[in-house]
């Protein structure tokens, strides 16, 4: 039986870890035994902070909200509440959006749910 040599195989594993450990600081960009594990934490991080950035921005646009309707002398909870009341279905993303940068139809918002 003929001798098989496994080298351009290991060589594009070896190259594979590398292209995703690019940019990477110190050994963990051309070491491969560092840069092995570097990449699998990479992937696993990647995976949870896309998750986590949701939860981010969601948190964010309740803050914008709420100091949008504190000068109106309303709460978030009741804002929200009221808005669920009266069936009005703009979600937080565009209300944040409004109470940064369209303050009048913001306020036209506060006035019909009052």
């Amino acid at each position: 039986m003929p001798r098989i040599k496994r080298g351009t195989t290991h060589v594009q594993k070896r190259k594979k870890i590398l292209t995703k450990t690019k940019g990477f600081k110190w050994g963990r960009k051309n070491l491969i035994k560092l840069a092995k594990t570097a990449a699998t934490k990479a992937g696993a991080h990647s995976y949870g902070d896309r998750k986590k950035k949701k939860r981010d921005f969601r948190s964010l646009w309740q803050i914008k909200i709420n100091a949008g309707v504190r000068k109106y002398g309303i709460n978030y909870s009741t804002f929200i509440k009221q808005l669920k009341n009266n069936k009005i279905g703009i979600d937080r993303k565009i209300l944040a959006d409004l109470a940064e940068n369209n303050q009048n139809i913001f306020h036209k918002i506060i006035e019909k749910i009052k």
